[in-house]
């Protein structure tokens, strides 16, 4: 299937409140695996503190998990979605509840997460 990736960052911005950068860094390690601060700053061309704060927010967002102190993974597509979007409701206080465009997100994402880690 595929995926429009600009449609996908849209919809983290607006969905789960994350920052071009996190949502960039998100797509990129769900799509490509572990990844360094150095490689996302490769790869998305921002700079070397940009792609550790987009990061190391998306740890504390329950997107990403910090494999070694040099290393980003991405929680499945469908937990680190449904985690960001609990973190989200207690943060502003709503009822979390099912949310079709969150469990979108996972679905959509977790067949480019699989073909990451199995190559």
């Amino acid at each position: 299937m595929s995926v429009d990736i600009t449609n996908i960052e849209k919809i983290l911005g607006s969905e789960l409140k994350l920052s071009a950068n996190e949502s960039r860094t998100f797509l990129l390690i769900v799509k490509n695996g572990k990844m360094t601060p150095r490689r996302i700053h490769d790869a998305l061309q921002i700079t070397l503190p940009e792609a550790r704060r987009a990061a190391d927010s998306l740890v504390n967002k329950g997107m990403l998990i910090e494999v070694s102190p040099t290393e980003y993974e991405s929680l499945h597509p469908r937990f680190a979605a449904s985690n960001r979007y609990k973190i989200l409701c207690e943060e502003e206080n709503i009822e979390f509840k099912k949310n079709i465009k969150i469990d979108n997100i996972g679905l959509i994402l977790e067949g480019h997460f699989e073909n990451a880690r199995t190559k």
